[in-house]
């Protein structure tokens, strides 16, 4: 592959190396939706690419991963989500009546969580990041994503009892 400039062959390598892992983050906190996670990646790194000078090396992924929750978080960047979407179907069974052992029941989970609070709860307990990298990518204080996350796994434990012993 040749590359236009070293800036460029360095971006390529990092999205190479990272970008699957974005996905995974954004496919979370959008409650399963991998279209919209995909979406919300290309905006990450689009915003990450822009600003790729700038950037530090030790702070790439913690950057990109900001990025990324915030393009996932904040509906209003995007003119598509804003529209109405129609279906032709309705779907058989909402997000909540998932079987607990079907592999969409994470998303379902986390669905029934706002949208920050989904995101505190995915980045500190799915991605095991601490407080202050889970505070840096939500742009928040640490004191917020404790009590976020706090009032997050309180919620799911509430909605879903029998299985609060588990992950989560």
């Amino acid at each position: 592959m040749k590359f236009a400039s070293e800036r460029d062959r360095e971006f390529t390598e990092f999205v190479l190396a990272r970008r699957a892992g974005l996905v995974h983050v954004a496919t979370l906190l959008l409650s399963g939706d991998r279209a919209r996670a995909e979406d919300a990646v290309q905006t990450g790194l689009t915003s990450l690419y822009l600003a790729w000078p700038r950037v530090r090396p030790d702070t790439v992924v913690a950057y990109a991963r900001r990025c990324v929750v915030n393009a996932a978080i904040d509906d209003r960047r995007s003119l598509f989500r804003r529209r109405e979407r129609v279906r032709a179907e309705l779907p058989d069974i909402t997000a909540v009546e998932t079987q607990y052992g079907d592999r969409t029941t994470l998303p379902a989970l986390l669905a029934t969580l706002p949208k920050r609070m989904r995101a505190a709860v995915v980045l500190r307990y799915i991605e095991g990041l601490s407080s202050a990298e889970t505070a840096a990518a939500l742009g928040c204080s640490e004191g917020t994503v404790r009590s976020q996350s706090a009032r997050g796994l309180e919620r799911l434990r509430a909605v879903f009892p029998e299985h609060s012993h588990n992950s989560v």
